[in-house]
């Protein structure tokens, strides 16, 4: 043992403490693990609540055990310990610092014989000293090394360190009363059950989706909505059957059995409410009714036109006290309030549960009847109870077509005429009148001409209030024939009008040989008559008179003059064929550029100035075309047609590429919103899949409750289930109302079905083919319908026909992107109220919701992902996967099961309510 002084000494002294303890732990820790790792086992079972449930002697004796057990432990790893002394801690400080030939021994050694009068000798131990000295600032202690893996190869620690805290997570605020109750052994039995029990709860409505209201035996006060039902079971106890005394009368309790009363009765005041059994006073509680507010609905914004197109802009928003049912929009004629209203129904976001709603509807209304004139815009929003509120009117112009076909005009007039007064017809008839006697103004179309007769004869032989509808919806066909379809009429003018020319040349033409071959036999016959005259003979085989050539003469001056004149004729006939073209050639250009006008002039590939160049020099191959008729150059004249033919079929060409690449980009667009219509789809899927589960939940309180019934009837309360209730399988609900709702479902399964049938074929009949996807989903949602029907649960199939529907738009969008060779934007489905496609009250939104979603992000300005609930890389928003929300929902119905057991602890309870009452 080294015994020094000082400074050096004291850290030495320090360390050989330190080396002391870990030692001291080396030897204890593995001597003491057994003990602890069986101590630690019974903790955790203990926390799980096993020792408690064995009865108590097999309890004492598993104390017993493991007490003993621990003891032996002890026994047998402390027996022969030591504690180590300073020459271990020495040699420990020795081997962790490194050092060799045990510098610390060298500090207490002494030299072996006496130098004290050896000079050199003493220099020499005290420098061995020093240098010994000098190496205890390299001392290390180190950490302790107890070698338990060891003894442990298999990690059992660990196991039971992971056992140990999950089995506190689980017990956590019930840690102590466990522990106390694993030492402590029952040998007593619980305390009977009174022989009399009272459970009195409230039903609320079912549109309302609030929970059951379960009242307090010993009385109290509770305020529930009006419509609830409540119910009151007695059971067990003697004597005559209870009452029920309310503030409107007496209800008496119908009995179960011998010993078991059920009593209901609505709430539709609020007031006192007891139940008395021979005069005495089970409970007593006072509950106030909630009314039902009747719900609220205004515009957030006045009503607009759309920035973009001619949708009507409808900003609304909508509130209940217990949720929203439905939402519509009714639009009135100023100029006729009485006529009957334009009805819109708009979609509530997130079904019928919504207390607070708002949204954007932009119905497109430009082919109504009413377009361009003022009307009054009001919503009507409805509740579960029936209830209807409606907001403030407001008054808007509703945006209509402008027609730029001057016939078109007057047939919008006219019809826009019979919407503000109905009764004018003979004033509608002699307009129509007027129109179609003038056939040149719609280019002598005989459809045109057929369509404006029968809508003149249908007023004036049809009176049916009717027919004015029909009218007005014939002569919007006829309006956009005229506006949308005039190049058509311009270019069959305009073909026939070069047949017409071509005619005419090809007679000139012949008038010209005739004309030639004439005056050839007419040089061939003065010729020979100036050879006779100049020999001076006549020849005798010619037995014509002086009299006979004179006439032979006249009769072919008198053919030349009729040539002369046929091809005079022929000539103003020819000049007349062309400006007939000319003016047709203008027609049809201007039937182009009111096209161009009308379209995006993006998509043309040539510009205006264009247009006014091909228009110019037609007009000078037709003015070279009437010099060569005027001069009578008919060749001339069928080359510059020739000319001109090749420049407009270069021209119809050009017209047909685009009207080709326009007819491309217009089934893109189709498909665009049959994919928005796909969206729309699964949005509806999940309304009804949300509906199913909050079905699903009431049938699980239902369930609890009759399951604590059976718990009653089995601990001797002889409460059994009412014996009217017909035996249903699992899933079925007992509830009529719920199951008057799965018959909603069912019908509105079948519709959506029907909806998806229509959109395949129509897919299938844009590109050819169906995505495998849209097929599984239609079998699921006949599933779906199936299940419905019988009143059973539908949750499972319904989320198959959302899975198969997302993966359906998907698909639907890579075999778009094959044919057309550019991928469709999610989302741009041409109209979104609600961001649904096909509706006509949602026509607008869908375009901003499409730019948006063009710049890579959704309406609320996100990054857009493919799947939903999917976290797209570089996304700030997350939404839930159906995964999620299936557990989310188990959760809440796992709670409300819980809550359903009154057994439980009430701050168990309580702590339940809160949170259902929060989610």
């Amino acid at each position: 043992m080294i015994n020094l002084r000082g400074g050096p000494e004291a850290a030495l002294e320090r360390r050989r403490l330190l080396s002391r303890a870990a030692l001291l732990w080396e030897s204890v820790w593995p001597r003491l693990w057994p003990a602890l790792g069986l101590l630690g086992l019974f903790l955790v079972l203990a926390l799980l609540e096993l020792p408690q449930a064995l009865p108590g002697g097999w309890h004492t004796l598993l104390l017993a055990a493991v007490a003993g057990g621990i003891g032996f432990l002890l026994w047998r790893g402390f027996r022969g310990f030591r504690p180590p002394g300073d020459a271990a801690a020495e040699r420990r400080l020795e081997r962790q610092s490194g050092l060799r030939h045990r510098p610390l021994q060298a500090l207490a050694d002494r030299p072996a014989a006496a130098s004290d009068d050896d000079p050199a000798a003493q220099a020499l131990w005290k420098a061995h000293q020093e240098r010994a000295a000098a190496q205890i600032a390299k001392l290390r202690v180190g950490a302790p090394r107890p070698g338990l893996p060891a003894r442990d190869p298999v990690a059992l620690r660990a196991a039971l360190g992971l056992g140990l805290v999950s089995a506190v997570v689980v017990a956590w605020g019930d840690a102590p009363e466990r522990l106390r109750r694993a030492l402590l052994p029952e040998f007593s039995r619980p305390a009977p059950a009174p022989a009399q029990r009272l459970e009195a709860w409230v039903t609320p409505p079912a549109y309302t989706g609030a929970a059951p209201v379960f009242l307090d035996p010993a009385g109290g006060a509770a305020t529930v909505p009006q419509g609830s039902r409540l119910q009151v079971a007695v059971s067990g106890g003697s004597g005559a059957p209870p009452l029920l005394t309310t503030d409107a009368g007496d209800a008496t309790f119908r009995a179960l059995d011998g010993a078991s009363f059920l009593a209901e009765t609505p709430l539709e005041t609020g007031g006192k409410l007891a139940v008395r059994r021979e005069g005495r006073t089970l409970a007593a509680w006072t509950l106030s009714v909630q009314a039902d507010a009747p719900p609220t609905a205004a515009f957030s914004e006045p009503p607009a036109r759309a920035q973009r197109g001619l949708g009507t802009r409808l900003p609304w928003r909508a509130e209940d006290d217990w949720g929203l049912a439905s939402l519509r929009a009714e639009a009135r004629l100023k100029a006729r309030p009485d006529a009957p209203p334009l009805v819109l129904e708009l979609s509530l976001p997130g079904g019928n549960q919504n207390k607070h709603a708002r949204g954007t509807a932009q119905p497109d209304l430009s082919a109504h009847p009413w377009a361009g004139l003022d009307v009054e815009f009001r919503l009507v929003v409805r509740d579960g109870a029936g209830q209807e509120g409606r907001s403030d009117a407001a008054a808007l112009a509703l945006p209509e077509r402008s027609f730029n076909h001057r016939v078109a005009q007057r047939v919008i007039a006219v019809r826009k005429a019979l919407s503000l007064d109905p009764g004018a017809r003979r004033p509608a008839r002699a307009e129509l009148e007027s129109i179609a006697a003038a056939p040149e103004l719609f280019e002598h179309d005989v459809a045109t001409y057929l369509a404006l007769r029968a809508a003149r004869t249908r007023l004036m032989v049809d009176r049916r209030p009717e027919a004015i509808s029909e009218v007005q919806d014939l002569l919007w066909e006829v309006a956009l024939a005229l506006e949308e379809g005039r190049d058509g009429r311009t270019l069959r003018a305009l073909q026939q009008a070069r047949e017409a020319l071509r005619r005419s040349l090809e007679e000139a033409e012949r008038l010209d040989r005739e004309q030639r071959e004439a005056d050839q036999q007419r040089r061939e016959a003065e010729e020979r008559e100036e050879a006779e005259r100049r020999d001076g003979q006549q020849r005798q085989e010619d037995g014509k008179t002086q009299e006979q050539r004179d006439a032979e003469r006249q009769q072919r001056e008198q053919a030349e003059r009729e040539r002369r004149e046929a091809q005079d004729e022929q000539r103003a006939e020819l000049q007349k064929r062309i400006q007939e073209l000319r003016d047709a050639i203008r027609q049809h250009l201007e039937a182009l550029a009111e096209k161009l006008q009308r379209e995006n002039a993006e998509a043309m590939p040539f510009d205006p100035q264009n247009r006014l160049m091909d228009q110019r020099e037609l007009n000078r191959r037709t003015e070279r075309m009437q010099d060569a008729a005027r001069e009578g150059r008919t060749e001339d004249a069928k080359r510059e047609l020739a000319e001109l033919e090749e420049m407009l079929r270069a021209l119809e060409e050009g017209r047909v590429a685009r009207q080709e690449n326009q007819e491309r980009q217009g089934q893109r667009q189709r498909g665009q919103q049959q994919m928005g219509v796909v969206q729309d789809m699964v949005r509806r899927q999940g309304e009804m899949l949300d509906r199913s589960h909050q079905r699903a939940d009431a049938d699980e309180g239902r369930r609890a409750q009759e399951r604590r019934q059976r718990q009653l009837r089995d601990q001797g309360l002889r409460w059994p289930p009412e014996p009217q209730q017909p035996q249903r399988g699992q899933g079925e609900s007992t509830d009529p109302q719920a199951r008057e709702q799965s018959a909603q479902d069912a019908r509105r399964q079948r519709a959506l079905r029907r909806a998806l049938g229509e959109l395949m074929q129509q897919f299938g009949d844009l590109t050819g083919e169906v995505p495998e996807a849209l097929g599984r989903a239609d079998q699921a949602m006949r599933d779906a319908q199936e299940a419905l029907r019988e009143g059973g649960d539908a949750r499972d199939p319904q989320a198959r026909a959302m899975r198969a529907l997302q993966e359906g738009g998907r698909q639907m969008a890579q075999s778009m992107q094959r044919q057309f060779g550019a991928a469709p934007e999610d989302g741009q489905d041409g109209g979104d109220g609600d961001d649904m496609a096909g509706d006509p009250q949602n026509g607008g939104e869908g375009q901003d919701r499409a730019q948006a979603q063009g710049e890579g992000r959704d309406p609320l300005g996100r990054r857009r992902t493919e799947t939903g609930g999917s976290n797209e890389e570089g996304a700030d928003t997350r939404v839930p996967d159906e995964a999620e929300l299936l557990r989310t929902r188990r959760i809440q119905e796992e709670l409300r099961r819980r809550g359903a057991e009154k057994a439980r602890p009430v701050e168990e309870l309580d702590y339940i309510d809160r949170l259902l009452r929060r989610f």
